[in-house]
């Protein structure tokens, strides 16, 4: 498999959320490029499912995109964290919930062209609710769908949030797997 290796390199631009460098690389042809990278602490995302197939989602104004987006709770690492404690505390914060039990469905590079972004993906059941504390800067509104809704959501392109898009099938899947029949 052909590697390319990194010549050089020279951050550019330090952000609040991203860091990003340009290096040079060497490609196996010998030949010498430049690449874009994106630094991205990694992140989670939770699809809290209860015990009657109802998913709760948030939904959210997204900048870049310039639109309001329905989507799984998710958020960042902190420097040094882990991933399951983010899942438990991003949920706790978007939606209030505290789950008995976090099941690991994987990790998805997210754009793995020009981004470091590794994002793990975590279903939640045995829900438990409490209060919602979002982030100060965070504005969401908490909705709640049936799986089989978010399923043909995503089918359909009402949900192209990629995070979600992978969230809702890979827990459907995991769900049938168990003998869940509620969606």
């Amino acid at each position: 498999m052909p590697v390319e290796k990194k010549i050089d390199g020279e951050t550019k631009y330090h952000g609040v959320i991203v860091d990003v460098r340009l290096d040079r690389a060497e490609l196996i042809n010998g030949d010498i490029v430049r690449r874009e990278v994106v630094e991205h602490p990694g992140g989670v995302t939770i699809i809290p499912v209860d015990e009657d197939g109802t998913v709760w989602c948030v939904r959210q104004y997204r900048y870049p995109m310039g639109r309001e987006m329905l989507e799984t709770p998710a958020g960042k690492l902190e420097k040094g964290e882990q991933p399951l404690p983010a899942a438990v505390r991003e949920l706790g914060e978007e939606t209030g919930l505290e789950a008995s039990r976090l099941v690991y469905l994987g990790s998805c590079c997210t754009s793995p062209g020009f981004s470091t972004e590794v994002l793990h993906i975590y279903l939640a059941l045995g829900l438990k609710r409490g209060e919602a504390h979002p982030d100060e800067d965070e504005f969401l509104n908490v909705e709640k769908h049936s799986l089989a809704t978010l399923t043909d959501m995503v089918m359909n392109g009402e949900i192209d949030d990629a995070k979600t898009i992978i969230a809702v099938l890979k827990a459907r899947r995991f769900l049938e797997a168990e003998g869940w029949e509620k969606f």
